[in-house]
């Protein structure tokens, strides 16, 4: 701790010293209440009425949630609500509190731009895209005085079990390094005027990889796959772009709840991936450690094991890192130096961001300015087309010219809603109306037993289920009174067809709900496909959050497949003979035996956001070809997960060489779409690869240049992939990994000559001996359409090996 030394004596207002200095130079003058409450949170329930801050934050607060912001009627009423509470954190310790919010989708503000799921952007293969996007959430949250935004989401995840699958991106490691990156670069790349953000990247380490794919439950994860997979995306996020925040997660790993593991949070994270910015808790993780994991006797033994691993702020209340753990550190049975480490790195946050000089909410036009720009809506449309994958067509897309009638089947064409996944600033303002929240640390009047309302909000609706499952009917008119307000005007599909094909006949059935067995529309459903010459069916579940949802926070399934009531009217509609075009919507890929039996064309669309019903109409009517390609393998049912594609060699659907039958007896080992995986309404054409060298050493690189052409009648884009495989090895390797990727746009008959330089030191993995090391021999170069549509191979051989700092390895080829 020796940089508690540093700034002593100096004054913290001099502005020509270092963030570092001048948080220990304010350190030096807090007395122990106030370096207390630095280490806290502020959590208001109500954004207008925070009344009650002066007198239970009387020393200042370290960080404020504006989570309740997902309820605002106006931009203005948050401005006013940070100001306000700013004003009252300065004129209590004369320090500002960071405001924090999450961000992976945009900002919980009126009018904010609100993007597709980390799962969707993560099928664009696009990290140019991805940093845009965070600058813009980075852009409107400084805008109203947020600073900290808990965003990007590097989990790798490889079970759709989980309910926040669709919150990452994917179960690519290589794939959630390069577009996390970009994400933390575009987010901490911005600057209000001397005002700077940080983003807090999560969930710190392992946490989609939980038993039985429960949310927050442990992982049993090894120490190699834990170093080399799931932590790769935040070493490349803190390598490439100076990554400020972490977020523990709410699991265990071996027997240890991260939020109390020294050895993750300082062993692994500061000392070998060299992090030095700040780590704040999730919702009441720290808690946990006491009234779920059962490893702290007490609130405050709860945070001496939090503080002592590392863990600097304690959100979204103060429970832990309460009065009890105050007076430990004023009786000296705990040093305070513990404190003032966690102190310390708040501070120089606070002063790294600006907040000190520039504290407060922008108002007036300057908010308005700053938070609406001309190109954010353009970014949102450009992310959902992106994002869109087409994974089989026999020629039924796209639609052809003078279509005379088109039944468009399902719940989901004829309400937006469904276009918003979870951590969108829709799907959590619904939550708040729903019976049950799955959010952890926050609870609805429903859960406290508060008359069976469906939450808190005035004339929320009595609680009614889906046909024959326990998922919580959404369909009162205060939900679409919520997306009308905030989404004024937004098309559903439906009206987007519609609107965009005036000379035909366009019919709407509702034919089913998200989930159960319910077919009471199904012969309606039947008689509209009857009359028409196309039918469109929308497919999926409700990715959201709360008992609304079918997937989400907390709302994890063992069912991945379509529910029955869409499987069955496939099928019943398949015996009609018409072209059967399906567009899947959730937060999980489509996967279903009827859909791939009977449907001529699907197109997954994820959760697309605001842009959605342009951006799927696009793609249905030819405006756009789709580029979108899978960043995950789809698994064929739950039974099968997890299944990806970089698994050990002789594992998954590479076991046939050894003892037993190459498949299970009930289905394939190998996916039903594999990872990579994306149509396009052209054809691509690879040839030509070359190696720029036949062996290099630990410290060079070899460029792989191909060349790709379109070889079809429209213009297309391609995400050309470059795929490794080590052919021997002292420890067991991926099967194929993923190296890199590239977009390449071209007009019909168009080539080009593509290029990675791929470094030796993106080979080094953990031997033996559990030091990061590039090892000789011979590695395997392979390009294609998808980790299953290998076009080109060439080898390249690794002379000389060796021991290297994992922190500096290369991370993709670029």
């Amino acid at each position: 701790m020796a940089n508690l030394d540093k700034g002593r004596g100096a004054d913290h207002r001099d502005s020509a010293l270092g963030p570092g200095a001048r948080a220990r130079a304010l350190l030096d003058t807090l007395t122990l209440d106030q370096k207390m409450a630095q280490v806290s949170c502020y959590f208001p329930t109500d954004v207008t009425d925070t009344a009650d801050f002066a007198e239970r934050y009387p020393h200042g607060v370290g960080e404020v949630s504006c989570l309740e912001a997902r309820m605002a009627e106006s931009l203005d009423d948050v401005a006013a609500f940070q100001r306000r509470v700013q004003e009252a954190a300065l004129a209590a310790s004369g320090i500002p509190a960071i405001f924090h919010m999450e961000g992976l989708c945009g900002a919980y503000l009126p009018g904010a731009t609100s993007f597709p799921s980390g799962l969707a952007r993560a099928a664009s293969f696009d990290p140019e895209l991805e940093r845009e996007i965070g600058a813009v959430v980075g852009r409107q949250e400084r805008a109203v005085g947020i600073t900290h935004t808990l965003a990007p989401v590097l989990d790798v995840s490889r079970d759709p079990r989980m309910g926040r699958h669709g919150e990452s991106y994917g179960e690519d490691a290589t794939l959630a390094a390069a577009m996390g990156a970009a994400y933390t670069e575009g987010l901490q790349g911005g600057d209000r005027g001397g005002l700077r953000s940080e983003a807090v990247a999560k969930h710190f380490l392992g946490f989609h990889a939980s038993s039985g794919g429960i949310h927050g439950a442990h992982c049993d994860i090894p120490e190699r796959s834990l170093r080399e997979v799931y932590a790769k995306p935040f070493q490349a996020a803190i390598t490439h772009a100076g990554l400020r925040g972490i977020m523990p997660c709410y699991g265990s790993l071996g027997g240890e709840p991260v939020s109390g593991s020294r050895r993750l949070l300082t062993g692994l994270l500061r000392e070998e991936m060299g992090f030095d910015g700040v780590v704040v808790s999730d919702y009441s993780a720290i808690a946990n450690l006491h009234t779920v994991q059962k490893v702290a006797e007490s609130l405050a033994d709860a945070g001496l094991m939090a503080m002592s691993a590392g863990l600097d702020v304690e959100l979204h209340l103060r429970e832990a890192y309460g009065e009890a753990l105050r007076d430990w550190f004023a009786s000296g049975k705990v040093e305070v130096a513990l404190l003032d480490q966690a102190v310390l790195r708040l501070l120089t946050a606070k002063f790294r961001m600006g907040l000190f000089e520039h504290p407060f909410a922008l108002e007036g036009p300057a908010l308005r300015g700053s938070f609406h720009q001309a190109e954010d809506k353009p970014v949102a449309l450009r992310s959902s087309r992106e994002s869109i994958v087409l994974l089989r067509n026999d020629g039924a897309l796209p639609l052809a010219g003078g279509v005379a009638k088109i039944a468009v089947i399902g719940c989901h064409a004829a309400n937006a809603r469904f276009f918003f996944g979870g951590y969108t600033h829709l799907s959590m303002a619904e939550g708040s109306l729903a019976a049950r929240s799955s959010m952890a640390g926050l609870v609805t009047a429903a859960d406290t037993g508060a008359d069976g309302a469906a939450g808190p909000g005035a004339g929320a609706p009595p609680v009614r289920n889906v046909p024959g499952t326990a998922i919580q009917a959404d369909d009162a008119p205060i939900f679409d009174a919520l997306l009308a307000r905030q989404q004024p005007g937004i098309r559903n599909l439906f009206e987007e067809l519609a609107a965009r094909l005036p000379a035909a006949e366009v019919g709407w059935a509702y034919g089913y709900p998200i989930a159960g067995p319910d077919e009471s529309g199904h012969a309606e459903a039947i008689t509209l496909a009857e009359a028409a010459d196309v039918v469109i069916m929308t497919l999926g579940g409700k990715h959201g959050t709360s008992s609304i949802a079918s997937m989400g926070e907390g709302v994890d399934a063992t069912h991945i497949n379509l529910p029955p009531c869409q499987e069955t009217l496939i099928a019943k509609l398949a015996a009609l003979g018409k072209p059967l075009i399906g567009v899947h919507l959730d937060g999980r890929p489509i996967s279903s035996d009827a859909a791939d039996r009977c449907l001529n064309a699907i197109v997954e669309a994820w959760s697309p956001a605001e842009a959605g019903a342009q951006a799927i109409a696009d793609v249905l009517l030819g405006e756009h070809n789709p580029a979108g390609k899978l960043p995950v393998c789809v698994a064929r049912n739950a039974g099968q997960a997890p299944v990806y594609h970089s698994h050990p060699n002789g594992s998954s659907w590479h076991q046939g060489e050894s003892v037993g039958f190459p498949d299970y007896v009930d289905c394939p080992h190998w996916p039903r779409y594999h990872f990579g995986h994306g149509l396009s309404y052209t054809a691509f054409e690879y040839s030509q690869l070359r190696l720029s060298a036949e062996t290099i050493m630990m410290d060079d690189a070899v460029e792989v240049a191909f060349r790709l052409a379109n070889a079809g009648q429209v213009a297309g884009t391609e995400v050309a992939q470059l795929y490794v495989r080590d052919r021997y090895a002292q420890v067991s390797r991926p099967a194929l990994e993923l190296a890199g990727f590239r977009r390449v746009a071209l007009e019909p008959g168009e080539s080009q000559e593509v290029r990675f330089a791929l470094r030796a030191s993106q080979l080094a993995f953990i031997g033996a001996d559990g030091d990061w090391m590039v090892e000789p021999g011979e590695i395997d170069i392979l390009v294609g359409a998808s980790s299953d549509d290998l076009r080109l191979q060439g080898v390249v051989t690794i002379g000389r090996g060796g021991r290297i700092d994992g922190r500096r390895r290369a991370f993709w080829a670029a």
